[in-house]
């Protein structure tokens, strides 16, 4: 009988132990899509701070953002209104390139404003809004530029 034991078992059960920590070690580590699906909508982050934070100057701001999919990159438009640094109006609109994206905006779209308008806009930072989780990184990216732009 040929025995094919390479290691002996308590290298083994190191080498799997050492796998599952580095494997949880990753996850927590992890940003984006993944995440999303676990935080609450509109939960802000100070990671994503920028050095144009306020005071920002009153008045109605565009930018656009964009964001992957696995199939494409989308666009969005977003115009924001700001009063003493708090959004008192936001409209986003999207040219999506594929149905699942059309759809995805679409539900974003219509469930944006709940989550921004009477917040400060330095504690913008959505991560998932009416089901939609990627839509909301080309949200943060133009409220970025948004930011940029109105810091005074």
């Amino acid at each position: 009988m040929i025995r094919l034991d390479l290691a002996p078992r308590p290298v083994r059960a190191g080498a799997a132990g050492a796998g599952v920590f580095g494997a949880l070690l990753l996850a927590g580590c992890s940003t984006g899509a993944a995440d999303a699906g676990t935080q609450d909508a509109g939960s802000s982050s100070d990671a994503g701070a920028t050095s144009a934070e306020g005071p920002y100057a009153d008045g109605t701001y565009t930018a656009e953002g964009t964001y992957n999919t696995p199939e494409s990159v989308e666009q969005i438009t977003v115009t924001l209104t700001l009063q003493d640094d708090v959004v008192t109006d936001v409209e986003v609109s999207g040219d999506p390139q594929r149905p699942e994206s059309e759809r995805y905006q679409s539900q974003f779209i219509g469930g944006i404003a709940d989550e921004v308008v009477g917040r400060n806009i330095d504690d913008l930072s959505v991560d998932r809004v009416a089901g939609s989780s990627l839509t909301s990184g080309g949200f943060n990216a133009a409220v970025e530029e948004i930011k940029a732009e109105a810091a005074a």
